[in-house]
């Protein structure tokens, strides 16, 4: 990656620490706008690392569901009648 995706990732990663522990859903949209009135580039790269990152997190949360619920199946299926 260059150095726009490079810091834009860290920030995202970093952003998303921050809304994990505060809540605050507004900080991508605010650090975006602060980004965008320097830098378009920087803008697009964060918020693209944010989408990329947020959807990589439901990606890996239904894995690992989906992976649960068919172990969970599994070990009844094992289990003998009665």
């Amino acid at each position: 990656m260059g150095v726009a995706e490079d810091l834009a990732d860290a920030l995202a990663q970093d952003v998303l620490k921050a809304i994990e522990l505060t809540g605050d859903e507004n900080l991508v949209e605010e650090l975006a706008q602060l980004m965008g009135a320097t830098s378009q580039t920087a803008e697009e790269a964060f918020l693209t690392a944010v989408r990329v990152r947020r959807a990589n997190i439901k990606a890996r949360q239904m894995l690992l569901e989906r992976v649960k619920a068919f172990k969970a199946a599994r070990g009844q299926g094992d289990q003998p009648a009665g």
